[in-house]
């Protein structure tokens, strides 16, 4: 974790085209992990990522750099 980068409530809230007070309430909640420094919250890097990545309705599609095509695609 020293090498995360961290966001205000601000920041990822404009990143992601939300409220601030969704961002908030995902941090009250407890689904998104949040770390209180000083003024506000700041969200690492590492832990906007495993939040998102619980929200994922599948795994995103790599591309097959042997043949062009999709994996998971048939041709």
């Amino acid at each position: 974790m020293p090498h995360d980068r961290y966001q205000t409530v601000q920041e990822l809230a404009d990143r992601l085209e939300v409220a601030e007070a969704t961002v908030r309430q995902w941090i009250k909640s407890g689904v998104l992990r949040a770390i209180d420094i000083g003024k506000g919250w700041r969200i690492a890097d590492t832990d906007l990522e495993r939040f998102l990545k619980a929200r994922e309705t599948a795994p995103r599609e790599r591309d097959d750099a042997t043949t062009g095509h999709r994996a998971g695609l048939d041709r």
